[in-house]
C-alpha cells in the first residue's frame, strides 16, 4: 500500500484527483429519454387542434432518490477503498487524517452518540466559525468516552462542522493500536508547543486539564471538578491569542460507576488506575459495555485572550485568575445542568 502524502502546516494543499467523485457522478446521471409530442391523435399533416397533454408514467421519487443515493454511497466508497491503496490522501505533520476521520471514525461513534448515549448538545453557537479556539471541557468516565463524544458535538452540531483537535496524555500514544488510531482522528500529545501550532493555524483545539485525576475520581466525587493544573492551558491561550471556551458535560459520570481503585494491580500494570465497578471485572468483557446514560454537552460564552499584552502569558497571577474563571464557569454549568436533569437514563 503506497504512503499517504503528508502535507505540512499552513501549506495549501493540492487538490486531490476527482476519479471517484466523477465516477459517482456518471453512475448517477441517467438521462431521461426524449418525449415525442402529444398530437392528440391526428396526422401530422392535419390541421392543429386542441391537444391534450398526457404526463409520462414515471416511477416514484422515493424510489429514484434511494437507488441513486444507493449508488453515490458505492461508487463513493469504491473511490475511498482506491485512495486508501494507492496513497492519493492526505495527513497533516501530527498524523491527522481528515477523510478516514469523516468517512470511517465519525461513522462509526455517531451511533454511539445519537442512539445510546443520546446527546443533547447545547451553545454550540458560542464556537467560533472560523479560527482558533480552546475548549476547555470537564474530564470523566472512567475510560476516555467523553472526549471521542465531544469531538462529534462539534463536527455535527456546528454550522460550519469544524473539526476538534484533542490534546492526549501520553499513555494514550504509548498503547499499541490505540496510538495510530488517536493520531488519524486529530489527537496529539498535550505539550504547549503542539497545542499553540494548532491554535495559531486557526484549528479548534480541546482540553481537559483535570487529566486522569478527572476520569479516574471514584463515583462519590462524581461532577466535582478536580485540581486543573498549573494553568497551561490558558498560557497557550494567551499567547495565541485565541478565546477559551468552557465547555460542561454531564452524563458521563455514570457510564462506568467506579466503586474502587486497585492501586497495586494498576502499578503492576503500569496505569494510573484500575477501576472496580459494580460490573468490572466480575462479567468479564460485558462489564466494559458504558451503561445507556442520557448525556447533555454545554459549550459557555467564550473568554476572549487577544486584549492581554504579549508578556501577560508570564504572568502568574493572570494565570491562576483565569484558570480559576474557566473552572468556575464549568462546575456552575455543570450543577445547573445537574438540577435540570430529569433522570440519568432519560
Amino acid at each position: 500500500m503506497a504512503d499517504a502524502k503528508v502535507i505540512p502546516f499552513g501549506e495549501d494543499r493540492p487538490r486531490r484527483r476527482g476519479g471517484g467523485a466523477r465516477k459517482a457522478r456518471a453512475v448517477d446521471a441517467v438521462a431521461a429519454p426524449a418525449q415525442p409530442p402529444v398530437t392528440g391523435g391526428r396526422d401530422p399533416g392535419q390541421e392543429a387542434g386542441p391537444v391534450e397533454l398526457v404526463a409520462p408514467v414515471e416511477a416514484p421519487a422515493g424510489r429514484r432518490a434511494g437507488a441513486g443515493d444507493w449508488d453515490r454511497r458505492i461508487a463513493g466508497g469504491l473511490a475511498f477503498l482506491r485512495r486508501r491503496i494507492t496513497g492519493e490522501y492526505e495527513v497533516d505533520e501530527f498524523g491527522y487524517d481528515k477523510e478516514l476521520t469523516d468517512q470511517v471514525l465519525m461513522s462509526l461513534m455517531r451511533p454511539l452518540f445519537e442512539k445510546y448515549f443520546r446527546v443533547e448538545v447545547k451553545g454550540v453557537e458560542n464556537i467560533p466559525k472560523e479560527g482558533g479556539a480552546l475548549i476547555v471541557a470537564n474530564h470523566s468516565g472512567t475510560l476516555p468516552l467523553d472526549g471521542l463524544m465531544l469531538q462529534v458535538a462539534v463536527h455535527d452540531h456546528h454550522p460550519a462542522e469544524r473539526h476538534l483537535r484533542l490534546l492526549a496524555a501520553d499513555l494514550v500514544f504509548m498503547l499499541p493500536g490505540v496510538n495510530e488510531l488517536a493520531r488519524k482522528a486529530g489527537h496529539t500529545l498535550a505539550c504547549a508547543e503542539d497545542a499553540q501550532r494548532l491554535l495559531e493555524a486557526g484549528e479548534l483545539v480541546g482540553v481537559m486539564p483535570e487529566g486522569f485525576k478527572g476520569i479516574g475520581k471514584p463515583f462519590g466525587e462524581r461532577y466535582k471538578l478536580q485540581r486543573f493544573g498549573r494553568g497551561g492551558f490558558v498560557s497557550t491561550a494567551l499567547r495565541a491569542g485565541t478565546p477559551i471556551v468552557p465547555c460542561s458535560i454531564v452524563g458521563a459520570e455514570e457510564i462506568y460507576p467506579m466503586v474502587a481503585n486497585a492501586k497495586t494491580l494498576a502499578r503492576l500494570l503500569g496505569l494510573p488506575y484500575f477501576p472496580i465497578t459494580p460490573t468490572f471485572p466480575w462479567l468479564g468483557p460485558l462489564g466494559a459495555v458504558p451503561l445507556p446514560t442520557k448525556w447533555t454537552i454545554q459549550f459557555g460564552e467564550p473568554i476572549p485572550t487577544d486584549g492581554y499584552a504579549a508578556e501577560a502569558a508570564e504572568d502568574p497571577m493572570l494565570m491562576f485568575n483565569l484558570t480559576d474563571e474557566v473552572r468556575e464557569r464549568i462546575q456552575h454549568t455543570l450543577y445547573k445542568l445537574l438540577v435540570q436533569r430529569r433522570s440519568v437514563f432519560f
